[in-house]
């Protein structure tokens, strides 16, 4: 047995398995178990480097072995502490799939961890989505000074992708610079991304309200703040709330609400319609088309500068609980009302008039349905529904509405 009780040294650390791994970043969080005072701290700093040397990428595993120190220079209370490793490959790659808002996409991607031998990684990925969506990107990841909680990223990009709702087609390629920290408060990203941007038709017969917005236009933001450089220049910011009661029998009611606003940083700043607020779809104001509520023109919707949607839902096990505690759990009956708007309105003009420009003709709808849990985070929502207000030009879909994706309302 070790002792458990003062006076423990630590005299020797081993590290067996290195390879592209560079010594100094090792070293560096080796350190610290040196300064164990007993049997439990030597344990617990020796727990706390392998946790840090996991979390950098540096191991895929690490095994740790405790001795009595042997030989010559042996002190009684003396102990060496050896860690076994094993660095992951040197390039790996994988297959996976990526749901969205009633879509999916393939994502291929390759990977090289630890590639500099101090836990940088170099990602590629190539993904194909099923709404001629395509995109492609590169990304380097350093953590600095060897501080798992302080990590710079850089990037760049490439994406495509057609939004048949306004009748347009995007073709992005930036850069992004990130850094990414933490806090006693939680995790923090700090972000700037610079979007080269051109913007152009599906058709000829498109509104004119969008084809004025077609071109190239640059885009270099901080986080939510575009305007550090550029040609678009605007802040915008939008928060989600959700709130869950529990009821008899295994039920739920729930309420959630989402709102959002963009607001120019000078007197003529322009932004463009990819910029803008969307709302409608079967997972955000139901009943309605995908993006189909709010300002169109000729069948091509426009979004707008401000939004809120709100929904209360009721959760409920299936009848007779069939699969209970097994596939059955993953499915519940689903009874909701959802209302929202879109205008456009500004700070500007006050709150009061901001308020009353997004509650005049707003739209709301209820339906009942059926909703499944698919691995954990994305869901499945088949609903019948009944648009109860809409405005002109709005696109609706009454009736069977089916949805997938992770982010709803």
């Amino acid at each position: 047995m070790f002792p458990s009780g003062e006076g423990t040294t630590v005299q020797k650390i081993y590290v067996d398995g290195l390879k592209r791994t560079k010594n100094d970043i090792v070293v560096k969080h080796m350190k610290p178990i040196y300064t164990a005072r007993n049997f439990e701290e030597m344990i617990l700093k020796s727990q706390q480097a392998r946790t840090v040397l996991q979390r950098l990428g540096l191991f895929k595993q690490v095994r740790i072995g405790i001795d009595i120190s042997r030989g010559p220079a042996a002190l009684p209370d003396g102990y060496e502490v050896t860690f076994d490793v094993s660095e992951p490959s040197a390039i790996t790659g994988s297959v996976s799939t990526m749901v969205g808002t009633n879509d999916g996409s393939v994502l291929f991607s390759v990977r090289m961890p630890n590639v500099f031998g101090r836990g940088e990684k170099i990602n590629t990925e190539y993904a194909y989505g099923t709404k001629n969506a395509v995109g492609l990107g590169l990304t380097f990841t350093k953590p600095i000074k060897g501080d798992p909680n302080l990590i710079y990223q850089a990037s760049v990009f490439q994406n495509i992708g057609e939004f048949p709702w306004s009748s347009y087609k995007e073709l992005d390629r930036g850069v992004v610079s990130e850094l990414l920290f933490s806090s006693m408060l939680g995790h923090h990203s700090l972000r700037w991304e610079g979007v080269w941007r051109d913007l152009s038709c599906l058709s000829r017969s498109v509104a004119f309200a969008v084809r004025e917005q077609c071109g190239h236009t640059v885009k270099s933001s901080l986080k939510e703040l575009a305007g550090v450089g550029g040609d678009i220049h605007f802040w915008k910011t939008d928060a989600e709330i959700q709130y869950n009661v529990p009821l008899i029998y295994d039920s739920v009611l729930q309420f959630c609400a989402a709102g959002g606003i963009m607001e120019p940083l000078r007197p003529g700043s322009k932004f463009t319609i990819s910029d803008r607020f969307f709302i409608g779809g079967p997972l955000t104001l139901r009943g309605f088309n995908f993006k189909g509520a709010g300002p169109n023109q000729d069948g091509s919707a426009l979004g707008a500068d401000t939004y809120w949607t709100a929904g209360l839902h009721l959760y409920t096990p299936l009848p007779f609980r069939p699969g209970r505690g097994g596939f059955g759990d993953y499915f519940r009956l689903h009874g909701f009302l959802n209302a929202g708007n879109l205008a456009d309105t500004s700070l500007k003009q006050g709150y009061k008039q901001m308020l009353s420009n997004l509650a005049h003709d707003l739209r709301w709808s209820y339906g009942v349905g059926v909703v499944a849990r698919i691995g954990g985070i994305a869901r499945l929502e088949l609903n019948y529904c009944w648009p109860m207000r809409v405005q002109s030009g709005d696109s609706l879909n009454p009736g069977l509405q089916f949805g997938i994706g992770i982010h709803f309302l």
